[in-house]
Parts: structure tokens; C-alpha cells; sequence
């Protein structure tokens, strides 16, 4: 815990059977009262080795795609009694050990989010992150806080960080149950009003870290864009987007 506040770390997790050990084994037990582990009916020992672990783990019998992990995850994290959430990649490409300072940016009551960016010094290329992702990765973000009126260094980051009020009053079912969830979760907590803060992070990028193809990336982006489109337009008052209607401000 971290001032009576109980800490859990969600993993969605998809054939993550080569990386989660070296994942866990950095997660910080002594603030982290929880870690529950989602599979996404992956192919591989993912279950086996969280249930080796000690992990709570969660089996999808069917593939529900990213966004549909985490909404599995977030559900069970609320029902665990956590306070604090950070959703964490078990394929090692974010390092667990900013988990406790994510927690004590959220404890400090100064911000209901955090968002670890690979963006913010030099962490990106340094880790890996191949050019044309780093260049997609920079357009976007510059468009999407043009779209959305705001100044973050990265809206496409996979480690974050929430408040349990966060989880519990955004609709996140009305969410997509694929990879541009994390956009819509980040802009339905934009327009309710929550403080988003960011931290720097290192990355790593190598054979066993979990990438998505070229076709699924321009998917995403197209739905990134489509999504801070939508938002523009309502918070103009110029057309409602279902996403946003009735979310508590």
C-alpha cells in the first residue's frame, strides 16, 4: 500500500510465456498488493507460468482482443478492492520499476492519471523504438493535442496509471475492444475532467516484446484520429458522439 491505498498491477496479457517472469520479477512487491493477470486465450504457457508466479489470473476462452483484456482486468481490479490500477505490459518493453513512483504521483492527489512516455527525453529511439513508429507516434500526438487541446508529450503510451473514481465513472464499455481502447479510455477521461500527468520512460524493443503489424497500425491511427475528431466535435457542440454522451464532468 502506499498511504492505506491498495496498489494492483493489471497484465493483459497475449503469448506473453517468454517475458512475463523478467516482468514480475521487477515489479515491486513491497508497495504492489495485487497483481491480476488477464490471457487472452494466448497459444502458448502464459497460464501456466502466472499460475507458477502466484498470480491471480484471469482465462479468456476466446480471443477478446486488447481492449477487451483490459476491461476483464480493470473489472477484477475493482472487485479486488484496489485503489490505485497500473496497467502494465507483461512483454518487458516497460520497465515495472516506475510503478511505485506512477502510485505516488496518483496518491499525492495531485492527478486521477498518469501516463508513462516513452516520448518524454530520450527513451524512444534509445530503446528501439524503430523511426517510422517514432515519426507516427510524433504526428499523431502533435494532431491529436491540436484536436483535443492539450499538451501531452505521448497519447500512445501502453503503462498507465488510474484512481479507483476514474475506473468506476468512465463507461469504458463503450469502449472498442482493439488496440485504439487506450485512445478512447485517455479521451473519455480528458473530457470528464480528470488531471492527466506524465512521467519519462525507458523502452525497450526486441524480438520478444509485443509489436502489431503495418496494416493493424494504420488501423489504428485511422481510429486514433477518428476518435480526437469526435471529440473535437462534441465538446464544440457540434455533433454528439456516443462515446462521450452523458460521461460525468
Amino acid at each position: 500500500m502506499i498511504e492505506n491505498r491498495r496498489v494492483t498491477v493489471i497484465l493483459p496479457a497475449y503469448n506473453a510465456a517468454k517475458t512475463l517472469a523478467r516482468t514480475c520479477a521487477e515489479i515491486p512487491r513491497d508497495i504492489v498488493d495485487d497483481i491480476i493477470l488477464t490471457d487472452d486465450a494466448s497459444c502458448d504457457e502464459t497460464v501456466a507460468i502466472a499460475g507458477a508466479l502466484g498470480l491471480h489470473t484471469i482465462r479468456h476462452e476466446h480471443n477478446r482482443g486488447y481492449g477487451g483484456n483490459q476491461k476483464t482486468c480493470y473489472q477484477a481490479a475493482l472487485e479486488r478492492g484496489a485503489d490505485i490500477v497500473v496497467m502494465l505490459h507483461p512483454d518487458y518493453q516497460y520497465t515495472p520499476r516506475l510503478v511505485p513512483a506512477m502510485a505516488s504521483m496518483l496518491v499525492s492527489d495531485h492527478y486521477d492519471a498518469v501516463l508513462a512516455s516513452r516520448i518524454l527525453g530520450r527513451g524512444a529511439l534509445a530503446g528501439g523504438m524503430p523511426l517510422y513508429k517514432y515519426v507516427a507516434n510524433r504526428a499523431l500526438t502533435f494532431t491529436q493535442n491540436i484536436l483535443m487541446g492539450a499538451k501531452l508529450s505521448e497519447y500512445h503510451s501502453g503503462y498507465r496509471a488510474w484512481t479507483r473514481e476514474v475506473l468506476e465513472r468512465l463507461p469504458l464499455d463503450r469502449c472498442s475492444d482493439d488496440f485504439v481502447f487506450d485512445n478512447q479510455m485517455l479521451a473519455l477521461a480528458m473530457h470528464a475532467g480528470y488531471r492527466i500527468g506524465e512521467i519519462s520512460c525507458p523502452t525497450k524493443y526486441f524480438p520478444e516484446a509485443s509489436s502489431i503489424n503495418l496494416r493493424r497500425s494504420v488501423i489504428y491511427g485511422l481510429g486514433v484520429l477518428g476518435t480526437s475528431v469526435q471529440y473535437r466535435l462534441h465538446r464544440a457542440g457540434l455533433r454528439h458522439g456516443k462515446l462521450f454522451d452523458e460521461v460525468p464532468r
